[in-house]
């Protein structure tokens, strides 16, 4: 596992991303990462080298200030987090439940998991932990959203949720603290 952490506070939330395909999503998830203070972990294997020119065109320039972890696979990642964030919670993005992420109570330091773009979370995943896994809500008839927009929501929403209870707040200029 590579780790690369540019400050030592305890990210918002930690965006994992279970077996990414698409650099360029994995791109934009960074670069939301480093501007709301969350932490990026990726699942290997990855559809991308993580050098990958679309990933860097995405990430752009915040790329080096991203608070990355990578992890050799699914257990792997469980068996780090067990031991670095043991009270964290972790809730699964999946649109095989019908249980909104609006229900739960998103907390600081909560993991989110994400899936594959092609084929969601594998169904081990979701099966051992149904507690856990919660939706967006959408209309019936719709498949699904972009993997890189469902995080933003759900990062943005925890960004909003911890304004509201006072655990980060907004400067004169309506930005994040660092």
């Amino acid at each position: 596992m590579t780790i690369q952490s540019p400050t030592s506070t305890e990210p918002l939330l930690h965006v994992v991303m279970h077996e990414p395909e698409i650099p360029n999503n994995t791109g934009n998830i960074g670069r939301t990462c480093v501007t709301t203070g969350c932490a990026l972990h990726l699942i290997h294997p990855l559809g991308f080298d993580i050098d990958d020119p679309a990933r860097r065109r995405a990430g752009l320039d915040y790329w080096p200030r991203l608070n990355l972890h990578e992890h050799d696979d699914w257990a792997a990642y469980t068996a780090t987090t067990r031991t670095t964030s043991p009270t964290a919670r972790r809730w699964l993005l999946t649109t095989r439940t019908d249980r909104s992420f609006y229900d739960v109570q998103l907390q600081p330091g909560d993991h989110v998991v994400f899936g594959r773009e092609s084929k969601g979370l594998p169904d081990a995943i979701i099966n051992a932990e149904p507690e856990s896994c919660v939706c967006l809500p959408m209309r019936a008839s719709e498949r699904s959203l972009n993997v890189s927009v469902t995080a933003g929501i759900v990062i943005y929403e925890a960004v909003r949720r911890a304004i509201a209870t006072g655990h980060t707040t907004l400067d004169a200029q309506g930005r994040l603290p660092e």
